[in-house]
């Protein structure tokens, strides 16, 4: 190994570590805070319990353990596998087409979701909750159908599958999707309030099965994404100093979309639209860490986690015991966000 490849590891390791213990701490918040006084050690001891194969004990009641290990823990674990699913695909979405204001929902995955969920409330097929109710499952698809025909749109006529081509036809093909879904809305009205509330997105209703569903699927994909951190450095100098340098672009950028989509999919089907998460995370990341995507995929992941399992608990601790959406409080934090990486991208 190279002294400067060991300069380099050197920070990339710190602000992982640094990272997993922000991370940390915050997974211990939001499992120690909540509306019912429970003993912290108690919480904590209880959750270590289930995650654990051994048995560690515990004084908390019955309905405190309950509580800890069907309501807390569960919902914590799928925030953590959510915002890191979120933010691995909009780093990824980022690198692929060299553009920081790219998101996972650039390809119309948010619009092919939310139709997909839309068609699935309005024919009372399922209420989004268990594992593969019919709103995930028409959701999941409908996320991606978009992505597929956004693909098929973007390439037709342009055989070099140019970024700015496949940005266009997401633009499109998510305003279609779009249409129907509010066509779909104005037809069946009693619908609007529920179809709205999943909108905003939310771990309310999250419990193992979710977690289940969700879980191995993120793994796998972001996985698949952190080994393709060299690629996308080599994808970030520009498609064809990429080409000259045996990187067969068109393919590459295709695999990347696919999994990326896969990952937001499988987070949109178990939480909804949660905005702002893959672009505030990764560009947070590249400003931290420096621009090598073998940094920035790491701390994305793991600042994704880290972020909304915050989000979360500031969504059902700032009114309680009413509860927020939790896209209204990433939107909080992302909308003056985006007006900073705009003024940033402008400069």
């Amino acid at each position: 190994m190279s002294a400067a490849s060991v300069r380099a590891a050197g920070p990339r390791a710190g602000w992982t570590a640094g990272a997993l213990a922000l991370m940390v701490l915050a997974a211990t918040l939001a499992l120690i805070i909540g509306p019912t006084e429970i003993d912290r050690g108690g919480v904590l001891r209880a959750s270590l319990d289930e995650l654990l194969p051994w048995t560690i004990g515990h004084s908390l009641t019955d309905t405190q353990a309950s509580i800890v290990a069907n309501l807390r823990l569960p919902r914590v674990v799928l925030g953590l596998i959510v915002g890191a699913a979120l933010s691995t695909a909009g780093a990824t979405f980022q690198g692929v087409f060299r553009n920081p204001l790219a998101d996972p929902y650039l390809l119309g995955v948010a619009a092919g979701g939310g139709l997909g969920a839309t068609i699935a409330f309005v024919n009372e097929w399922g209420d989004g909750q268990g594992v593969l109710d019919a709103v995930q499952v028409t959701a999941f698809v409908g996320a991606l159908a978009s992505v597929a025909i956004t693909w098929t749109v973007g390439v037709l006529g342009d055989r070099a599958r140019s970024a700015t081509s496949l940005i266009l036809a997401g633009v499109a093909v998510a305003s279609f999707f779009t249409a129907v879904q509010t066509y779909l809305q104005q037809q069946n009205t009693e619908d609007i309030r529920q179809i709205y509330v999943w909108f905003l997105g939310g771990l309310t209703t999250s419990g193992w099965s979710e977690v289940g569903q969700a879980v191995v699927p993120t793994a796998l994909c972001v996985a698949a994404l952190l080994l393709a951190g060299r690629t996308l450095d080599v994808l970030s100098v520009g498609d064809d100093e990429a080409a000259m340098l045996g990187v067969p672009v068109g393919r590459v950028r295709l695999l990347l979309v696919v999994i990326a989509s896969l990952l937001t999919a499988t987070a949109v089907a178990v939480s909804g639209l949660i905005a702002f998460v893959g672009l505030i995370v990764p560009h947070t990341a590249r400003l931290l860490a420096g621009t090598s995507y073998r940094s920035v995929l790491p701390l994305s992941a793991i600042g994704g986690a880290t972020f909304l399992v915050l989000c979360d608990l500031a969504a059902r601790t700032l009114l309680t015991p009413a509860e927020l959406p939790i896209g209204v409080v990433t939107a909080f934090f992302g909308a003056p966000f985006f007006i900073v990486i705009l003024r940033t991208a402008r400069r």
